[in-house]
């Protein structure tokens, strides 16, 4: 009896646009190309040409646009974004992309979201790219719902991600709608990756702190970072400003965009993130130093703000202690 013929691969095209990063460019067939002759992936440029990337390297894709109306998914890596609203979509890309059959899966790492966004079918919907450039990008496409603090967005057939990594987090998310979670962290375990990352984006932003100044609140908000362990209350902070609070909580907001409450839960946050990632303080003693009442306290706001509990942020952000063993052998 002869066996069952094999289905025919998955076919993934992806786009290689000008300015595309490498790192991004590899990572299709990287995780999806490990998955045992499930995928077939395939590179196609705009024009059939050489490709400059974003490095000291110009790429030569396999393939012209004429493949992407073969493609089962196409995937847009990210690339470099210029400034300059009118340079944000290139016109060549994006008559390649009129190339896909309807019903294709569409999927971008990174930029590739600018991409997807200049042909319209994010408009409406809700999608994520790279933290950076999400001011740029919701100046360009107001009608997207953007949401910088997700690692990838699922919409079925369209599914966007975020910064750089989150490529492999989005390409595991595929393999496990095609083929379950098995094939899925079998795939991790080869590219040695987490099959699957808690929390969002918003682990990773860096939020600055606005410039306190000599005038206005500034001064009080440098004195109550020195006290962030108290309770400060409303009426201490308005005191020490020598205004009333009607008055100083007006004029903190339009200093630092927050009230004085969310701001000051931003600062104990931000505090705590560097205790968790610098030392073995316990989660109820970092609660303490920063003036959350309670462990729960903490976890809850920064659940909230970074999607994990202070355990799993630690893990992930804490290096290991070469005294404690061979730093060189991290378990995968």
């Amino acid at each position: 009896m002869r066996p069952e013929p094999r289905p025919a691969a998955h076919k993934v095209v992806v786009l290689v646009v000008d300015g595309i990063y490498p790192f991004e460019l590899g990572i299709p067939q990287h995780v999806l190309g490990s998955a045992g002759g499930r995928y077939e992936v395939v590179t196609a440029g705009v024009d059939g040409k050489p490709v400059r990337t974003v490095s000291d390297l110009t790429v030569t894709p396999g393939h012209g646009p004429e493949v992407l109306a073969e493609a089962d998914t196409v995937i847009i890596p990210g690339y470099a974004i210029p400034q300059a609203p009118a340079a944000a979509t290139d016109s060549k890309a994006l008559d390649a992309l009129s190339r896909v059959r309807p019903g294709t899966r569409l999927v971008s790492i990174c930029s590739g979201a600018f991409l997807l966004a200049g042909t319209g079918l994010l408009d409406g919907r809700r999608a994520t790219t790279h933290w950076a450039l999400s001011d740029h990008f919701r100046k360009l496409f107001p009608r997207v719902e953007l949401d910088a603090g997700v690692l990838f967005v699922d919409h079925g057939d369209v599914l966007t991600s975020a910064g750089a990594a989150s490529g492999f987090d989005v390409c595991l998310h595929l393999l496990r709608q095609d083929h379950g979670t098995e094939v899925a962290n079998q795939a991790a375990r080869f590219c040695v990756v987490p099959p699957y990352r808690d929390g969002g984006q918003a682990q990773y932003i860096e939020r600055p702190l606005p410039p306190t100044g000599a005038t206005g609140t500034g001064p009080t908000r440098d004195w109550a970072l020195q006290r962030l362990e108290l309770p400060l209350s409303l009426d201490e902070l308005a005191a020490h400003a020598a205004m009333s609070t009607r008055t100083f909580a007006r004029r903190f907001k339009e200093e630092t965009g927050l009230s004085p409450g969310r701001w000051l839960t931003s600062q104990r946050l931000r505090r705590a993130r560097h205790l968790l990632e610098s030392s073995d303080l316990p989660v109820e003693r970092v609660a303490h130093e920063v003036g959350f009442a309670t462990a729960t306290s903490l976890r809850r706001h920064l659940a909230a703000e970074a999607g994990v509990a202070p355990s799993a942020y630690r893990r992930t952000f804490r290096a290991p202690d070469p005294a404690a063993g061979d730093a060189g052998s991290i378990p995968a």
